[in-house]
């Protein structure tokens, strides 16, 4: 028999666990969504993931619409990184103020600063979480890459 002390805070940990269980039960389940707001992409991943009110873009380097690398280093490489994250989030819903989190990929750290500059006029107000590393090699022997996760909504 169960001492009558422990009986009370035992029947109301049950029920919160039974409100639990019916909450999750009933819950949607949602499956990943896998945008492609230009069309087929050419290369194997999409542009961007939904999952539930996230949004998860692939990575992002500078280039244009042709698929061209920008000439102009690094200044204009990351310009370009960012105008196509904004066009990427804009072209699924949402948009730079929904921003949460950023990891930027450099080919050399050297020109962080100079990266910098230009990635914090994207972001005036609120500043998203960031990390950043050195890469090796990036694609097109880029010289930066950065993705984000967002907000889904604008």
């Amino acid at each position: 028999m169960i001492p009558s002390v422990f009986r009370r805070p035992l029947r109301t940990a049950a029920m919160v666990l039974v409100a639990v269980q019916a909450a999750c039960a009933s819950a949607p389940r949602t499956q990943p969504e896998f945008l492609t707001p230009f069309g087929t992409p050419i290369n194997p991943f999409s542009p961007a993931v939904r999952a539930g009110d996230v949004l998860y873009l692939a990575g992002q380097i500078g280039t244009d619409s042709s698929g061209t690398l920008v000439k102009g280093g690094i200044d204009t490489e990351t310009r370009q990184t960012m105008q196509n994250i904004a066009g990427v989030l804009q072209a699924t819903g949402s948009s730079m103020e929904r921003v949460v989190k950023c990891t930027v990929f450099m080919a050399d750290m050297k020109e962080w600063p100079a990266m910098n500059v230009i990635y914090a006029t994207f972001f005036p107000t609120n500043k998203p979480a960031r990390s950043a590393m050195g890469a090796s090699g990036l694609a097109l022997n880029a010289r930066v890459e950065i993705e984000c996760i967002a907000m889904a909504g604008r």
